[in-house]
């Protein structure tokens, strides 16, 4: 058995060297039409020896429990062997030599219930390109989307950039997938609330079991083709928007094991292969993953048309397109409208605070005003106050000054009356010393002798009255 295995890994990476060595002369001769896949710089190659590829078109299916149910979503973080893509860049699912086959058109299966996202279909590679259907899958949790994988051009090689569910959708070589993969972001549904809510413009719903759904008709500005691939001859010519560039750091999450084991079942038969239903899978699309009981061929144009679904998306584009260039018209007239109201109102309310202001302006002078005769009164008050102090303290001073000439005056004529009783006291006094003293006699034997004068009055003793 382990003989077995060592020689079909042999076998492939001879078969892998002789595909290469025969396509880098080819790649050295043709100069490519379009340009490198944007999302990612440099090839990085895988490491094969991690890798164990089947014989081609094996006949056996994939075991089932090798694949255990997924209970708890894990981080994405890219395997150390490279066999995961790293959405911005790193290293690839599958690489080839040769562009994918157109994508096919099919109808999108009817919803098993609420909770499915859809999930487009794409061509897997494994020693040739396979169809993996697009079917309904239930997401590892609430609020996250999924970002399908695609086929780019990276200089000399086309490279498969595999899928995530992450917050938000993120580049995916703008490779028009359908039903609300239009090449850029998803049209499909939204989250809201922990409930996913379809757009039935998009997806085929029951609304009698479901019931979360809206109608919102999607206009598609890229050209609707079947180029299955980003770069290169004839590929898609786009580039990742700024929506489109999901952070490194970003929490991303790799497919369920129920997509994993979709994707062996599909590359585990044979008829998938495009080398063996030529580009026409039986199967195009599952109602849930690993459903490939019913199988059709389907139909894939010869040269890029358009889908019966996707003139009917035009068409109402269109009409959508007409309704909005009317509704814009609306929107721009009542805008202008609306302007002319708002300047008119602006005007007004300029005028009414330019009024506002001059009466404001007024009361603070009026308010002055009021303010200066109020305080020219208070001066005049109290210089009335002042004054009447000042005539009351004078007529106290006089009245005071008066009475002291009065007191004085008093006084004087006190002491003339006392001067003048001291006067008549003294005088009286002398009187009656006068009139006590007896006559003297005069002596003997001697002349008569005149009589002595009277003598001088003294200041205080009053003269004496002459007899008449």
């Amino acid at each position: 058995m382990r003989n077995t295995n060592t020689q079909q890994f042999q076998w492939s990476i001879f078969r892998r060297a002789l595909v290469l060595a025969l396509a880098l002369p080819l790649g050295a001769c043709v100069v490519p039409d379009g340009q490198p896949d944007p999302s990612v710089g440099t090839y990085t190659p895988i490491d094969q020896s991690q890798q164990q590829y089947p014989q081609q078109y094996p006949q056996q299916q994939y075991p089932q429990q090798q694949y255990p149910q997924q209970q708890d979503p894990q981080q994405y973080a890219p395997p150390q062997d490279g066999s995961y893509s790293d959405p911005n860049g790193g290293s690839y699912e599958a690489t080839a030599s040769e562009p994918p086959p157109p994508l096919p058109v099919y109808e999108q299966p009817e919803c098993p219930g609420p909770g499915y996202i859809w999930t487009p279909g794409y061509w897997g590679y494994n020693g040739g390109y396979y169809w993996v259907p697009g079917t309904w899958v239930q997401p590892p949790q609430q609020d996250v989307y999924w970002t399908p994988g695609y086929w780019g051009w990276i200089g000399s090689l086309y490279a498969f950039h595999g899928g995530y569910w992450g917050p938000q959708v993120g580049y995916y070589g703008g490779v028009n997938y359908g039903h609300g993969y239009e090449g850029h972001g998803y049209e499909g549904g939204r989250w809201d609330r922990g409930e996913f809510h379809y757009n039935r413009a998009v997806n085929n719903v029951n609304v009698t079991n479901i019931h979360n759904t809206y109608n919102t008709t999607v206009i598609n500005n890229v050209t609707v083709n079947n180029t299955s691939y980003n770069g290169g001859p004839g590929g898609i010519n786009a580039r990742p928007g700024r929506d489109e560039i999901v952070p490194p750091n970003q929490r991303r999450f790799r497919p369920t094991q129920e997509q994993l084991q979709h994707q062996n079942a599909a590359s585990s038969d044979r008829e998938m292969y495009s080398a063996q239903n030529r580009g026409r899978p039986p199967i195009t699309a599952t109602q849930r993953p690993g459903m490939f009981g019913n199988r059709g061929p389907a139909t894939v144009p010869d040269a890029p048309m358009q889908r019966p679904q996707d003139q009917q998306r035009q068409q109402e584009q269109q009409q959508g397109q007409q309704r909005q260039m009317e509704q814009q018209r609306q929107l721009q007239d009542q805008q202008r409208q609306q302007q002319q109201q708002d300047q008119q109102r602006q005007q007004q309310r300029q005028q009414q605070d330019q009024q506002r202001q001059q009466q404001q302006q007024d009361q603070q002078r009026q308010q002055q005003q009021r303010q200066q005769q109020d305080q020219q009164r208070q001066q005049q008050q109290q210089d009335q106050q002042r004054q009447q102090q000042r005539q009351q303290q004078d007529q106290q001073r006089q009245q005071q000054q008066q009475d002291q000439q009065r007191q004085q005056q008093q006084r004087q004529q006190q002491d003339q009356q006392r001067q003048q009783q001291q006067q008549d006291q003294q005088r009286q006094q002398q009187e009656q010393n006068f009139h006590r003293q007896p006559p003297v006699p005069p002596p003997a034997n001697t002349q008569p002798q005149r009589a002595n004068p009277p003598p001088a009055h003294t200041q205080h003793e009053p003269t004496r009255p002459q007899p008449q």
